[in-house]
This record gives structure tokens, sequence and C-alpha cells, in this order.
């Protein structure tokens, strides 16, 4: 391992003591290092695009709270619009006006939302949308794609992405047969795996959840016809299509991933950028469909803190900036510029890697070859990986501890965290 030269004296002393009050140290899996070797350090605050340690270091961040930071840190309009609503309460476990606010701004967005329910959480979307698919169809099994990771949920644990492949398990125990049973898998990007399924089992399949582009093998973008196949395929089985966007959504485009792509799911689920880093999650879809969630219809969900005040009220602030003109060309041109940077100063040390990005998102994989799905991704060098996140590191650039994770731009990173990134990446594949 690559020796430190940065002072983490409180971090480690930190790090001493979560171990003792937390599985692992952490609340979340892969905030322990486990991948990439060394410490996690402990943060104390954020300001656009840079995080500083409780030591006083800063760094250039570029998990941005694994996707919600997509203005920066601590922006502005977000701490403003929280703070004006903190002193009315922020938690009245009954209906506000923001509520019917947002559900506005969500459906404009994403018109194939057209009735929205609130949740508070990634998980709690995925998982709802699910039971709302069956309910509906009628039907008992879903597919997932491998390598995707759609919550914690018992039955998506299986073969998921995210901190699951970091850590390499390849399914959770305490998550019981019964649970996963008629939960399909497939590889993303292959349609003739695609069609050999649905000949077999279209008629059962109630729903098929996917992340329209993969955040959670690292950045996995679909190849031309995949999603129009899937699309077409579902539609013609009476199978509903559920994309997952809680990482795309409002960070690829506006209207998500399937406004970029065209593409026009029967359920949407929602998190990260919606709540501007407040816990805030949503479902929805066509109207039918949605008449069926409780009190509308028979299925239930529910949840004591879904859409609260203050989350709302980030989220609201978060939306108002991101519909401004000109925020995705810059947001796309910022990470084009870093990822071909990336990829140049690579080629330049003869150090093989891979660069996905799309929108702001992107994924730098040590690997000769293209990784378009699971199997290629895991086939990285991910000691490489653990070495050059170490590198970069010491260097002041904070980066997801995990090669099967995305990173994530913000409108807080300008040219000249682009090019301090690229000069410490430049450095590191020199090591390497």
């Amino acid at each position: 391992m690559e020796s430190t030269m940065l002072d983490t004296q409180k971090s480690a002393a930190l790090w001493l003591e979560a171990k003792d009050l937390m599985p692992g140290g952490v609340n979340s899996p892969v905030r322990a290092f486990r991948s990439v070797g060394g410490d996690p350090l402990f943060f104390e605050r954020g300001q656009g695009a840079h995080l500083w340690d409780v030591d006083g270091n800063r760094y250039i961040d570029y998990i941005g709270a694994w996707g919600p930071a997509i203005l920066g840190h601590a922006h502005p309009a977000v701490i403003a619009a929280v703070k004006a609503v903190l002193d009315n309460g922020f938690g009245f476990g009954a209906p506000t006006p923001a509520e019917n606010q947002i559900a506005k701004v969500i459906r404009e967005a994403l018109p194939t939302m057209e009735v929205v329910r609130l949740v508070n959480s990634g998980t709690e979307a995925t998982m709802s949308a699910l039971r709302l698919a069956r309910a509906f169809t009628g039907r008992d099994k879903i597919v997932k794609f491998i390598g995707c990771y759609h919550g914690h949920a018992d039955m998506l644990l299986v073969q998921a992405g995210s901190g699951v492949a970091t850590l390499g398990l390849p399914d959770s125990p305490g998550v019981p047969a019964a649970s996963v049973a008629n939960t399909l898998t497939l590889p993303f990007n292959d349609m003739a795996a695609l069609d050999a399924l649905f000949a077999a089992e279209g008629d059962a399949i109630a729903g098929v959840i996917i992340e329209p582009v993969v955040g959670n093998a690292g950045v996995l973008v679909p190849e031309p016809g995949f999603l129009e196949h899937l699309r077409a395929l579902t539609a013609r089985h009476g199978t509903l299509l559920i994309f997952d966007e809680v990482m795309t959504g409002f960070r690829v485009a506006w209207g998500g991933a399937q406004c970029r792509f065209g593409i026009e799911p029967d359920l949407t689920c929602l998190a990260k950028a919606i709540g501007g880093g407040m816990p805030i999650g949503a479902y929805g879809g066509r109207r039918e469909i949605m008449d069926m969630v409780a009190p509308a219809g028979p299925m239930y969900q529910a949840g004591t803190m879904s859409g609260n005040p203050a989350a709302v009220a980030a989220g609201l602030a978060t939306l108002a900036e991101l519909a401004k003109p000109g925020v995705y060309a810059r947001l796309e041109e910022t990470t084009q510029q870093l990822a071909r940077g990336l990829k140049q100063a690579a080629d330049e040390a003869g150090v093989p890697v891979q660069v996905n990005q799309l929108g702001a998102m992107f994924t730098l994989f040590f690997t000769e070859t293209p990784v378009k799905d699971w199997e290629t991704a895991k086939a990285s060098d991910t000691a490489k990986f653990g070495r050059y996140h170490r590198l970069m590191r010491e260097a002041g650039i904070y980066l997801p501890p995990s090669q099967f994770e995305a990173n994530f731009v913000s409108l807080a990173h300008g040219p000249a965290e682009v090019e301090a990134t690229i000069a410490a990446a430049r450095k590191a594949f020199k090591v390497l």
C-alpha cells in the first residue's frame, strides 16, 4: 500500500471508535474502504465541489453524496429553502402544499409519471414499484439485470451491484430462498438472453426493473437498440417496464434517461436529485397502474415521513436550479472533458483503461476490454484501482471507494477542478 502523507490523525481516532460502535465501523458498507485499502476519512463539511475532512484536508469530491449533490455541496438556494421551512416544523404526518408542488415538477419533467407517490429512499421506491407491478398484473415473477443494484429489499439482493459487488457477495445471508424464488436475472445489453427468457417465461413476468444507464456496476451504457427492444418485448407480453432512475433521474437529462433515449417505461423510480441531498424518493407511472396504490386501491404502501417538508423544500430548490437553461449542456461538457483527459493521461502512461461516461456520470475501469456488462466490468483490475484510489486520495481527489461505482460531476465542478483531477491522475498513472 502506498504510504500516506496527509495528516489524518483525527480520522484515524474516529475510525477506531466507530469500529466499536457500528457494524464494520460504518452505516453503509462501501464507506469502509474494504476494496481500496486504507482507512475511511471522516468529513465535517462540504462546499461546492469540495469536501473537508476532520483534519482540515480539502478534496475535490466525485461522490457527491452518491449522486444527489448535483448542484455541489451546500448550494445557497438549497440551504435557504431548508432553513425557511425548519422554523415551521419538519414533519407533520399530514399533507403539505409543497408535496403537490414537487409532484407537479416531477410530472412535467417525466410525463410518464402521471401519478406520483413520494417515499423516503430509493429502496422504498423500487420495492414499492415491484409490489405494484405484481398487484397490477396478477403475476409473481420479476426480472433484474446482473450487476444492477435496486436497494436492499430481499427480492432484489440477487447478483446485485454497488456495495454487494464491491464486497464480493453473490447474495445476502438472511434472505430466504422463497423471497428470491421469483426473481430472474439477465445480463445487461444481451438481447439474445432477453429474448430467450421471455420466450420461456414472458407471460408469467410481472415486471422488469432496470437501471437504464447502470451506475452500480460502474457506469454501463446501453447499446443501441437494447432499451428499445426491452420496451417492445415487455409491451408484447403485458409485463411492466420499470426504470430505476434513482441515479439517472435529473442527472443524465432533465427528464432522465427515459427522455434522453426516448423510451416510455410503465413505472419510474426516483430519489437522489429530487431531494438535493435530503432523504427522499418517489415512484410513479400511468394513472391506471398507480390507482392500485392505497388509499386509491388495494396495494398497501405507507411512510410516516414521506414528503416531509425539509426534504421536499430541498428537492424543489434543487430542481429549480436544474431547470435553468444550459445546465445539462454544461454538466455534460465538464464530464466529457474530464473523461477525455483521464483517458489521455492513462494512454500516455501506457496504462490500459476504459472510461465509460454518459451525462454527469463516469467510471474509469482498469481493463483493456470495452466494458458493457457485469462480466466485463468484474474483469477489471480491482487491485490496480485500489492503488489508484489511494494515490488520488493522497493528491486531494476523493473518488468512490470501489471500482464498481459511478463517479458524479456537479455544476460546481469547473475547469480548475477538471485540470487538477487530470494532473493528479497523470501522476498516479505514471506510478502505476
